[in-house]
């Protein structure tokens, strides 16, 4: 039997699980993470929670499920424009589009940490798939960066980084656009722009082109 043919049984148990996940961001959009509530879902879905703990063990185990997710729908999309030929000012705005386009899934991962809540070490490992893009792109960009006190201390703590051989003057550059530009994303998706009457496309562009400078 082919190992790649998917029984109808596993099929099922498929979608189920995309079943409780959708009704999970239905609850996050609401209610926030901190009120996700297996129970609730399970009567939504008419079952048992028994039944519904077949499928996720536990509401961190259902959490972890839909970082998985989100981390995924980002880093693929990131990969993907990179291996086209995108570069920073690209990427830059891969980044965007993905956020607003679910600020919900955004949140999940960039916003508020969960209480009690800890990620498995796997979604660390799709975080830094991402890292590993920024590095690449600052590399081909080749932008001349002045030496700092940061940027020297990176040459003694770089063991977060995917490409352990890049410069630090290259880990420098790529942390400070996922510093600056998720800085400029958080904020607007939390309303902090509101009332202030600025065009933050504008805003993030200009943040965008600061990073070539």
């Amino acid at each position: 039997m082919d190992s790649d043919v998917v029984s109808p049984r596993e099929r099922y148990r498929a979608q189920v699980r995309d079943e409780i996940k959708r009704h999970a961001w239905q609850q996050i959009a609401t209610a926030g993470v901190s009120a996700l509530s297996l129970k609730a879902i399970a009567k939504q879905l008419g079952m048992s929670g028994p039944a519904l703990y077949r499928y996720f063990a536990s509401r961190d185990d259902l959490i972890t499920a839909l970082i998985r997710d989100a981390y995924r729908s980002l880093a693929d999309p990131v990969r993907e424009a990179y291996d086209s030929g995108a570069d920073i000012v690209a990427l830059a705005h891969v980044v965007r589009a993905w956020a607003l386009s679910d600020p919900h899934r955004y949140l999940l991962i960039y916003g508020t940490p969960v209480p009690g809540y800890e990620a498995p070490a796997d979604t660390v490992a799709m975080s830094q798939e991402i890292m590993a893009v920024l590095i690449g792109a600052y590399r081909k960009a080749d932008i001349p960066s002045p030496e700092t006190p940061f940027g020297a201390h990176l040459n003694s703590h770089r063991h977060w980084a995917p490409d352990p051989t890049a410069p630090a003057a290259i880990l420098r550059q790529a942390l400070t656009f996922w510093t600056r530009l998720h800085g400029v994303l958080s904020l607007e998706l939390a309303g902090h722009f509101t009332g202030m009457d600025i065009d933050v496309g504008l805003l993030y562009a200009d943040e965008v082109d600061s990073l070539l400078r």
